[in-house]
């Protein structure tokens, strides 16, 4: 008598948490589709738009972060070295180049979830275009280290992976037509454990 209940509750139970286990398992994957690449920065440019995919919008909801419009700004996330190497907070690396055009970035690293990595007191955890110092072309170096190094430097702690989170503030890179031709920054690793 209770065989019949029991089979169509159990099949229930097994079909809404396959369902939830599924949707959380995409929201976690990522921040939707429309990625583009550009010598290893990632960027999403769709994500904060009215014809941001389901999974975009879901996503953007659940981590709770106010992203930029498309007039705004572009935020970039590199994960990788040159080589394809996970960025860890045991190496060294530098940044070298140039940022597409914009009025102002700043630059930051980040854990897994994009929380700022806190490297300590009095050591520089973050750079902006308007202090960074520039060779006479416009580029510049940024080394990024636990120990300090002279010129351009980003402190991170010794932990584990880490990424770096580069933001455009009021650039063309962040309409549609701006994303062909992008030159960005490479980062190379320059030793480990130092």
């Amino acid at each position: 008598m209770f065989r019949v209940p029991f089979i169509v509750a159990t099949a229930l139970i097994i079909a809404f948490a396959g369902g939830i286990l599924s949707a959380l398992s995409m929201l976690n994957a990522s921040v939707g589709f429309g990625a583009i690449e550009v010598a290893g920065w990632r960027a999403f440019p769709t994500a904060q738009t009215a014809s941001a995919d389901p999974y975009a919008k879901a996503h953007r909801a659940k981590g709770g972060r106010l992203l930029y419009g498309s007039a705004e700004g572009l935020q970039f996330t590199a994960a990788r070295d040159k080589d394809g190497l996970t960025l860890t907070g045991t190496c060294s690396y530098r940044m070298s180049g140039r940022t597409p055009t914009t009025r102002l970035w700043t630059l930051y690293a980040a854990d897994a979830d994009g929380n700022p990595l806190d490297a300590g007191a009095e050591r520089p955890t973050a750079k902006n275009s308007q202090t960074v110092l520039r060779r006479r072309d416009g580029s510049f170096d940024i080394v990024i280290s636990r120990t300090a190094k002279s010129g351009n430097w980003l402190a991170i702690p010794d932990t584990g992976a880490f990424q770096l989170v580069l933001t455009l503030l009021d650039t063309p890179a962040a309409a549609s037509t701006g994303l062909s031709g992008l030159s960005m920054p490479v980062i190379e690793q320059i030793g480990c454990g130092q």
